[in-house]
């Protein structure tokens, strides 16, 4: 069985060689082995176990714990719990292709906007009653504000009203 040093990791997967022990510290790989003189003796599953978390991280959707799942998976691959990450990723999938809708149904919503097309009378949320309508998180509103995604318009106390 081929072993690999930590600085010959890193050249296979193209990254530093403490990241190579930072993936081993937050158990994204599985623990090393280690030699008498105390070096790390990784294996081949150790680099399709890297390329299983370089591959699950260049994900962009943060939205419905999406992110802190397919970490969950990745650690229970690393820790041979083959049976639970094969189940979560299951959850996972279904959680995305929900991400997708509500993506692909925001661009409907915004295509009527562009359209010109709106309710005759026009409705007024509050923050908490936005994030509900739209199944989101306060936090998700508050960053779309501060990143300039939404313009909210505010009563005269200085509420924000969304509509």
């Amino acid at each position: 069985m081929a072993t690999y040093k930590t600085a010959e990791v890193a050249a296979i997967i193209g990254v530093h060689p403490n990241t190579v022990r930072l993936y081993e510290k937050w158990g994204l790989i599985p623990a090393a082995k280690r030699q008498e003189n105390g070096y790390r003796i990784f294996t081949a599953f150790h680099i399709q176990q890297f390329w299983l978390a370089r591959t699950a991280f260049q994900i962009e959707v943060l939205q419905g714990g999406l992110r802190k799942k397919i970490v969950e998976v990745v650690k229970l691959s690393a820790q041979g719990n083959f049976d639970g990450a094969i189940l979560l990723t299951r959850e996972y999938i279904t959680d995305l292709r929900k991400e997708r809708n509500h993506a692909e149904e925001a661009i409907c919503i915004v295509q009527h906007i562009l359209a010109g097309d709106s309710p005759d009378t026009p409705v007024f949320l509050k923050r908490k009653e936005t994030s509900d309508f739209l199944g989101i998180s306060m936090d998700t509103l508050r960053n779309w504000e501060m990143n300039g995604l939404l313009t909210i318009k505010r009563k005269q106390n200085g509420y924000r009203v969304y509509s």
